[in-house]
């Protein structure tokens, strides 16, 4: 594999945060050198950086009062002669968290920085600085392209277990080096309290830690704020966000769960005082883009979506959905004229247009829900369809019909590489949608790859819709609901792009690592 090497990055990995104390403080702003004192500002929630591209990212820290954010950048651990770039101001009106946008970088590189906090009012008084490091995208397709992607992190109730060491597949996502990580959705449940502890099957007691805003459901955006900052605590996440970058999108329980536009939560539902779902989720989207580099979602940002593309040179286009901003009501799918569908039509549109003028050689369609997998909803005591797939297997119903007229329009303009990922369904599994086997013929073959959860309860595998001809050909699930993360099946993919063949290499693997299924794409094609 044509994968580009940097030895050097794994000896800035495996000194993690801890590793950053130990740096000399530089002159940022002003200030001598000196040792970080009690009182400063400090970043104990470590740092991440997102939407990388060939020459930008997005750096991101969070500071525990009002700081300054100076981000410093070199091409070597040494930090000798370092760029430097003044950030914003943090304070409570973010919840003190902040995003520099770093520019005018090298492409295919690997960037080294380092994230200092100063005191407003005394530029010399400076905390600790925290160290992390990430690749710039290339301009070469011999350089290749790796990485991973898993969805559906904390729910259920399973927290952050120190006995079982946290949250442990950071660390083996970490060992494939990726150059970045693409996060399916569902990245908080801030519908899901995190308890002191819970009963374990075998008799035993699974122990979390927990706080005051993971006691209860989210409504305040000081509670959805607190569901972000939770994740957080674990070391293992915070090491990986320091190594890898994020490509993040979100799903339902980053509000509630199966939620939709306009939804009105029941009177029943006693543990919601706030039932307008539009101001939830408007809290929600708020501490969202607080706690994750997203580009289109930066203060003074045009497009002010979660939907966009990134560019990952000439071998790959990552094109991130968001299927919960614009759909429709929740129903039972069986409609037969559905314009709005699950990705409403601006974003169709939008997609459509964006696959069509790709050049790369893959096309990456980043869902946040399965396509023909069935996801009921039962929240409102209805048989109601939470994702596509509606279980009639015959021509396209509901939300079917938009997807039908995607895959016609990816027939019909030739367009080549189009692979999807997703999560939600917290299993792992591999479809092949063949058009021969549909009752919707006018598409070219696909595959359709599932990963998750992160760290949540792990379900049964979901039904198959017929309607675009899936077969599962692999699948790895529970018979049991609500597994906890000790009792394994906690999944993540990986992706790896060859620079010389252009073939991709899809695994699907478990916690630890262990490749459970591989499936080598051949480019160049408009199905598989």
């Amino acid at each position: 594999m044509s994968h580009r090497p940097f030895p050097g990055r794994r000896g800035v990995l495996r000194g993690s945060l801890a590793a950053s104390a130990a740096l000399t403080l530089p002159t940022a702003l002003g200030a001598a050198p000196a040792c970080a004192r009690s009182g400063r500002p400090s970043a104990g929630w470590g740092v991440q950086t997102g939407d990388v591209t060939t020459d930008s990212g997005l750096v991101w820290v969070r500071s525990d009062r009002p700081a300054r954010m100076v981000v410093e950048t070199s091409a070597t651990e040494s930090f000798r002669a370092p760029r430097r770039w003044h950030g914003p101001l943090l304070g409570p009106d973010t919840d003190f968290t902040g995003t520099t946008r770093l520019h005018g970088l090298p492409p295919g590189e690997q960037i080294h920085y380092r994230v200092l906090l100063a005191d407003p009012d005394d530029p010399r008084r400076t905390g600790e600085p925290v160290t992390g490091t990430f690749r710039t995208v290339p301009v070469r397709r011999r350089d290749g392209v790796r990485f991973v992607w898993s969805g559906d992190q904390a729910g259920q109730g399973w927290g952050i277990n120190p006995d079982l060491g946290g949250y442990r597949i950071y660390d083996a996502m970490a060992r494939l080096d990726p150059d970045f990580f693409l996060f399916s959705g569902d990245t908080v449940y801030a519908d899901g309290p995190i308890p002191e502890t819970a009963a374990l099957p075998d008799g035993s007691t699974w122990r979390n830690i927990t706080t005051e805003e993971k006691s209860k459901v989210a409504e305040t955006l000081a509670e959805f704020r607190g569901n972000f900052r939770y994740n957080l605590l674990d070391e293992n996440l915070r090491r990986f966000n320091a190594q890898v970058p994020v490509i993040v999108q979100w799903d339902d329980h980053e509000v509630r769960n199966n939620w939709y536009p306009g939804q009105m939560i029941a009177d029943t539902d006693s543990r919601y005082t706030e039932k307008r779902v539009d101001v939830l989720t408007a809290r929600a989207r708020r501490a969202f883009a607080e706690y994750f580099p997203i580009s289109t979602l930066r203060p003074g940002a045009r497009e002010g979506r979660v939907y966009r593309v990134l560019r990952q040179g000439p071998l790959l286009d990552v094109f991130v959905l968001d299927m919960r901003t614009y759909r429709n009501p929740n129903s039972p799918g069986d409609e037969r004229v559905d314009p709005q569908g699950i990705l409403g039509r601006e974003q169709l549109e939008w997609l459509k247009r964006e696959l069509a003028r790709s050049r790369a050689v893959w096309k990456v369609i980043a869902a946040d829900m399965p396509i023909g997998l069935v996801v009921p909803d039962a929240t409102e005591g209805k048989a109601n369809v939470e994702a596509v797939a509606q279980g009639d297997p015959g021509v396209p119903l509901g939300r079917e019909l938009q997807i039908a007229e995607l895959l016609r329009f990816v027939k019909h303009r030739r367009i080549t590489g189009t692979v999807w990922l997703t999560a939600d369904v917290h299993h792992t599994s591999a479809q092949h949608y063949q058009p021969s086997r549909a009752a919707f013929k006018d598409f070219e073959p696909f595959w359709e790859f599932v990963s998750g959860p992160l760290h949540a309860g792990a379900f049964p595998a979901s039904a198959l819709d017929g309607t675009f001809g899936p077969e599962r050909v692999f699948v790895k699930a529970p018979t049991a609901a609500n597994v906890s993360p000790a009792g394994g099946y906690q999944f993540f993919g990986e992706v790896d792009i060859d620079g010389d063949s252009g073939e991709m290499t899809v695994r699907l693997r478990e916690q630890d690592g262990t490749v459970l299924f591989t499936r080598v794409l051949q480019p160049g094609r408009v199905g598989q």
